[in-house]
């Protein structure tokens, strides 16, 4: 009897045990499951602010990509403009050291070509333009730039540009015809009777040999203790004229050079 009251205690016990630890659980569960919802008022006014973002991102995107097309098409246009475009051809073709292309005239002078070079000798007949002087010229490949006779050489400024004005002598005369030209640059010169360097001015003269007309270089130096008052270097020479050294007046200047106002030959 005493046994089976032992037993119906211990079942009360367990029942009492069980409902302890379903009771437990129940709270714990509570704490994971049994959350209260927080507000999603503020979740969503984030959401729409970064939708309203976007598209205005979006936007942006779209006005950017118009201009650039807009920018690329404007660009196109223009090249297809500038190749459409026809360019004149100059009348003569570019000529190294050559400023000015050649005045159209119906009379020439003689000048032998090889491979498109005017061959020249070792002196010739030299024109220069402007003053319309005729001078005996020295051609000499050694020297890098061309010079001519000039004196009282005087430098001055016009319109902010530096110029010199300059006398070059009228030949078989003691005269002298006054010039003005602009200055191209200035050199520095070392004869071979002096180590001391002399610094010259470089201006640009038209001249003519035969029937070649060009504007070059030029340097102004006092040649009277020389024997020619012209002398034609490298910077005119090059890709132009070829140098015949056992020859002198290998061309000849137009009749209307040649013949003075009396009617003397030069």
């Amino acid at each position: 009897m005493r046994s089976k009251r032992i037993r119906a205690g211990l079942s009360r016990l367990s029942i009492i045990v069980i409902a302890g630890t379903v009771l437990l659980t129940g709270c714990s569960t509570d704490k994971y499951f049994m959350v209260p919802k927080s507000d999603l008022s503020d979740l969503n006014t984030s959401v729409q602010s970064q939708r309203a973002t976007l598209v205005t991102m979006e936007n942006n995107a779209t006005i950017r990509q118009d201009l650039y097309l807009r920018h690329n098409e404007n660009a196109t246009q223009k090249v297809l403009e500038a190749i459409a475009t026809q360019v004149e051809k100059p009348s003569c073709p570019p000529v190294p050291a050559q400023k000015a292309c050649p005045a159209t005239k119906n009379e020439k002078g003689r000048a032998d070509r090889l491979k498109g070079k005017v061959v020249v000798g070792e002196v010739e007949n030299f024109y220069l333009a402007g003053p319309g002087l005729v001078y005996k010229a020295r051609i000499d490949s050694g020297a890098e730039t061309s010079s001519i006779d000039a004196r009282n050489i005087t430098r001055f400024e016009r319109d902010g540009n530096n110029w010199v004005r300059f006398d070059v002598p009228m030949p078989n005369t003691e005269d002298f015809v006054t010039l003005e030209k602009e200055i191209s640059r200035r050199v520095k010169v070392i004869q071979s009777s002096t180590d001391e360097a002399e610094r010259r001015v470089v201006v640009e003269l038209q001249f003519t040999i035969g029937d070649h007309q060009q504007v070059a270089e030029f340097t102004l130096a006092n040649r009277s203790n020389l024997t020619y008052q012209a002398l034609v270097g490298r910077n005119v020479l090059r890709d132009v004229m070829l140098v015949d050294v056992g020859k002198e007046y290998a061309t000849e200047l137009p009749e209307s050079i040649r013949t003075d106002i009396n009617g003397k030959s030069k």
